[in-house]
């Protein structure tokens, strides 16, 4: 194994069952190199910081992501019980899943598509752009050392595009058809935790719903306000003839709800909700029955929500658990917040859109480990010292009462190159060695850049 501290060594070793014992020294220096490079995150990048650019088998490396045999859905399953293990011992374990556009262009790329660009465009504005789809699976969990929720992936599938799919003679698979078959996955790797599923509008499909519902995962997800609620079906008489019913009345939608004046609104305080402080906001919620006609019928929680300051436009979510109160589903679906911020830190400081693979196999392996490598990070910074994580978040003209993921970042890139340059120092006779520190400059060009 490459020079570590002895506290990251025992997490590495973690993935080793997925390889064979040669791919597994290639796979090291991938994941470590990967964490220190700076900038684009390609192969020969990795090569380069990690001292082997006159490797003449150099093509060994490039073969774990476009030729080794391993399986990075296992992969998965190792990385989510280490964040388990680490962040949610116990309760229940809160996932968000959501997609992403990786930007790429080249005509060798065979899953790329024409999509809309969720960053770029707005409301009245669209912008398209060329490249990946991709469909993560995160878990939303508290960092005790940084105060707030981080989103930690750990299960990523691409999402090919239909031409792609046409031209290869495939089945194309919908969006909402991969995502429940990852929410699935996460099912069945933790029997025995109750799941939340937290998802953006684009999962409020009664499809999704009722598969999560039967597969014992609990949905929150925007709902429409102008769905078609019912109430539930009146109980069936002994000897009735004819089908079952399966809603009752047609009850108002959401929308009139919302211009009634006779609706009882209740005042709630809910931490994180657009904002970093506590804000202050109006709900009202109730059950029903969500039908349309040829697809299952769901019975939702739904809850709307209004700002008294006229801050944001109202909105409605949704819940399949119908126990839950209206204070819990908030505090479910504000997590998803930092599944963006997730994305936009992978894009910032671990490379995500810098790798240039053109093997199918290759491109299907980079960006689902790079977006890990996010979660890796984590843990390892978990394992370092308070003081030290501490350290790299202040200046003296610039305090950050918490840590952010580039600070996490940086204290990891510390500590292993403070591993490595102790690891290469000769050693003519056996004394005791001088504590090395490494020098300021030294330390910010090397653990800060992204």
């Amino acid at each position: 194994m490459p020079d570590l501290p002895t506290c990251f060594a025992g997490l590495i070793l973690a993935f080793k069952p997925l390889f064979v014992h040669r791919s597994w020294r290639h796979a090291q220096i991938l994941m470590i190199g990967a964490i220190l490079t700076p900038g684009q995150r390609t192969v020969t990048s990795v090569l380069r910081i990690m001292g082997r650019a006159q490797d003449r088998r150099f093509v060994n490396v490039h073969r774990i992501l476009n030729r080794a045999a391993w399986c990075p859905r296992t992969g998965g399953r190792i990385l989510l019980g280490l964040l388990i293990a680490a962040f949610v011992p116990r309760g229940p374990v809160v996932l968000g899943i959501d997609d992403t556009i990786e930007r790429r262009r080249g005509r060798r790329i065979a899953a790329k598509g024409i999509y809309r660009d969720p960053v770029r465009s707005s409301d009245s504005h669209f912008v398209k752009a060329s490249g990946l789809r991709w469909m993560s699976l995160m878990l939303l969990a508290p960092i005790p050392w940084a105060g707030r929720i981080w989103a930690l992936p750990f299960l990523t599938a691409l999402v090919p595009s239909e031409r792609a799919c046409r031209e290869r003679g495939r089945r194309h698979k919908p969006l909402l058809d991969i995502g429940r078959q990852l929410a699935l996955q996460a099912r069945r790797w933790l029997p025995g935790r109750d799941l939340v599923l937290v998802g953006d509008g684009g999962f409020c499909a009664l499809n999704f719903l009722d598969a999560m519902r039967r597969g014992r995962i609990t949905a929150v997800t925007r709902l429409r306000l102008d769905a078609a609620l019912y109430e539930p079906a009146p109980p069936r008489p002994p000897g009735t003839i004819g089908r079952p019913r399966t809603k009752g009345a047609r009850l108002p939608t959401l929308a009139a709800t919302l211009a009634a004046e006779d609706t009882l609104w209740h005042r709630l305080t809910v931490p994180g909700w657009y904002g970093p402080n506590p804000c202050s906001i109006e709900v009202v919620s109730g059950t029903a029955v969500w039908r349309h006609g040829g697809l299952p019928v769901v019975p939702i929680r739904w809850v709307l929500v209004r700002d008294p300051q006229n801050r944001f436009p109202p909105q409605s979510l949704l819940c399949t658990d119908l126990a839950c109160d209206a204070s819990q589903i908030l505090s479910w679906f504000v997590r998803r917040w930092s599944v963006e911020v997730t994305f936009q830190e992978a894009r910032a400081h671990l490379g995500v859109e810098t790798q240039r693979q053109w093997s199918d196999t290759a491109i299907a392996r980079t960006t689902p480990c790079l977006l890990a490598l996010f979660s890796i990070v984590t843990l390892l910074a978990a394992r370092l010292p308070a003081r030290q994580r501490r350290s790299f978040a202040t200046a003296a003209w610039y305090h950050k009462p918490r840590p952010t993921f580039a600070d996490a970042l940086a204290a990891v890139r510390w500590a292993t190159w403070r591993e490595r340059t102790l690891a290469t120092s000769p050693r003519r006779q056996p004394r005791t060695k001088p504590r090395f520190r490494l020098p300021s400059p030294w330390a910010y060009a090397l653990c800060h850049a992204a």
